[in-house]
């Protein structure tokens, strides 16, 4: 007899004598399930790995692809700036009319009261009405205009009012195809004067501006007496407009300041300060005169020659 069939007869004689099973059988010579034991929740553990990982891996691909095609939330969007439907320039020239009539009172009584009445609510004029000769303006001028609204705005006109720098400011109302004032104007002290600030520091180039010194005198005389020797001056693209005839005639470069070339671009241009004395012709011929004034003058470098390539008023004389 085989010792396995041995050993469960034993183990069966002794349950029998004792009346006790302690539970065990004989083993099985069947293979375990595929399923049997834990291994179920192994195989269940994977595939929710594998759930987890394909998901991770959409996400990551689709996400980006969805937040690049999507259009901006409302949120996001750039503010848009709103604009007011004012009239100014109509609104500016209708208060500086109606200044000129209420600054000056030479005339008085129903004249004058009829020449407010264009610009004012019916039966407001009245309420206008000023001594005689009490105001006398010149030198009118719109200074802003304040809009408040597509609607109302604050014309600010300034005046010499009785030999006195002042500002009137006119409010002026309109229903988009017609204007008003619609209030009492009121006076106030003119502008203040601001402060120039030092001017910004430079390096400059005195070799450049040296060599500009045989060039740009002769380009000034050419500006303001001989324009058919303008083109050998000026950059052969460059459009230059010459002084009118017999205007000013050229005196002296008295100043000519070159900033440093720039590091950037390949074409050497320069921006330069330039000081010229010019003499006011009289009729005769003899000069009544000296006129000094300050222009900026673009200049580039063309293969070792200076040609000018615009010219115009210095926007920062004072204050350097």
């Amino acid at each position: 007899m085989a010792k396995g069939a041995r050993r469960g007869t034993a183990v069966q004689d002794r349950a029998e004598e004792t009346g006790f099973d302690d539970g065990f059988d004989e083993p099985s010579t069947k293979p375990p399930g595929r399923w049997a034991g834990g291994r179920w929740l192994v195989g269940a553990g994977r595939v929710v790995l594998w759930v987890f990982i394909a998901v991770v891996i959409v996400n990551g691909i689709m996400i980006p692809l969805r937040g690049g095609f999507a259009l901006p939330a409302a949120d996001d969007a750039p503010e848009q700036t709103e604009s007011v439907d004012y009239p100014e320039t109509a609104a500016a020239a209708f208060g500086l009319r109606f200044a000129e009539v209420y600054l000056n009172t030479e005339e008085s009584g129903e004249e004058r009261l009829e020449a407010l009445a264009a610009y004012v609510p019916e039966g407001q004029a009245a309420d206008l009405e000023l001594p005689a000769d009490s105001l006398a303006a010149e030198n009118l001028t719109v200074f802003a205009v304040d809009v408040e609204n597509e609607n109302n705005a604050m014309v600010v006109v300034r005046a010499d009012v009785n030999d006195e720098p002042m500002s009137l400011e006119v409010p002026v109302y309109s229903d988009g195809d017609s204007l008003v004032v619609s209030g009492r104007p009121a006076l106030l002290g003119a502008p203040t004067r601001a402060e120039l600030p030092p001017g910004a520091s430079f390096e400059t180039d005195d070799a450049a501006a040296q060599e500009l010194q045989d060039v740009l005198p002769g380009f000034f005389e050419a500006y303001a007496q001989e324009p058919g020797h303008l083109d050998r001056y000026v950059e052969a693209d460059a459009s230059i407009t010459p002084l009118p005839a017999n205007s000013l005639e050229f005196a002296e470069l008295s100043e000519i300041t070159v900033p440093s070339r720039s590091a950037s671009g390949e074409e050497d241009v320069r921006r330069v300060a330039a000081t010229v004395e010019w003499t006011l012709p009289a009729p005769d011929g003899s000069g009544t005169g000296q006129l000094t004034q300050d222009y900026l003058v673009t200049v580039v470098d063309l293969g070792g020659e200076w040609h000018v390539r615009d010219i115009q008023g210095s926007p920062r004389s004072y204050g350097e």
